[in-house]
């Protein structure tokens, strides 16, 4: 699949927990990914480590739970072919982006083409400390591709003019920036909102398109602690 940034590319294992994102780069051209990504590429192109957006640039993806450097591969000496890969296992999907900036749930940017800017946001304090998903969410800006990760599978949710959907935050990858959405308690009162096991929820005003995963990365983390010895 060709994009409209003029990059040719391919998701492998798509209907897998192992997605790996397969780049063809003509002479010149470069994509910019999560650090570690790479897991081949061919000798006519070079991977190097970029600290995007300087020095606050990098604090502010640490406390979104991304790396503090991404690396670029860049088809230095001629053409080539790379494959990408996630650390965790989960899926990727593509948004072909038309100016529209877009927020990325921590942990769920994979990879990007040039035009594509990839900015911390800090959320309210009111957001930041009861979403769950913490001060910080990075943004998306510009005219290009750009490929987000999952914990479990991706799904669409398309909202129509008119219509408020709630999703568990813990549940969000990816949401344009124009749709309308607030934090909320998931019950009436504090305590059912916590003992419900939602606690916060994220209602959302229609229109617009918002990708969610499958699986709650924080709810697992939980049952893998729980198996560890002296839990």
């Amino acid at each position: 699949m060709e994009s409209a940034a003029g990059i040719q590319y391919e998701i492998l294992y798509a209907e897998s927990a192992f997605s790996m994102l397969r780049v063809k780069l003509r002479h010149g051209m470069s994509i910019k990914a999560q650090s570690d990504a790479m897991v081949t590429m061919d000798t006519t192109l070079t991977v190097d480590g970029k600290l995007e957006g300087g020095i606050l640039g990098g604090i502010g993806r640490m406390f979104s739970k991304e790396n503090f450097f991404f690396q670029t591969i860049k088809a230095e000496r001629g053409d080539g072919e790379a494959l990408l890969a996630p650390t965790y296992p989960g899926a990727i999907m593509d948004l072909e982006m038309d100016g529209t900036p877009y927020y990325v749930q921590k942990g769920g940017f994979f990879a990007s083409t040039e035009g594509i800017s990839i900015s911390t946001k800090m959320q309210n304090l009111t957001s930041g400390l009861f979403s769950g998903e913490g001060f910080f969410v990075l943004e998306a800006n510009g005219t290009g591709l750009l490929f987000v990760e999952s914990f479990g599978a991706i799904h669409i949710v398309d909202i129509p003019a008119g219509r408020d959907i709630i999703i568990d935050n813990h549940h969000l990858v990816a949401w344009p920036k124009n749709i309308r959405y607030n934090f909320e308690k998931a019950s009436k009162g504090w305590l059912s909102s916590a003992t419900s096991g939602e606690f916060m929820v994220c209602r959302f005003q229609g229109p617009g398109r918002v990708l969610i995963q499958s699986r709650n990365h924080v709810g697992f983390t939980q049952w893998i602690g729980s198996l560890l010895p002296g839990k």
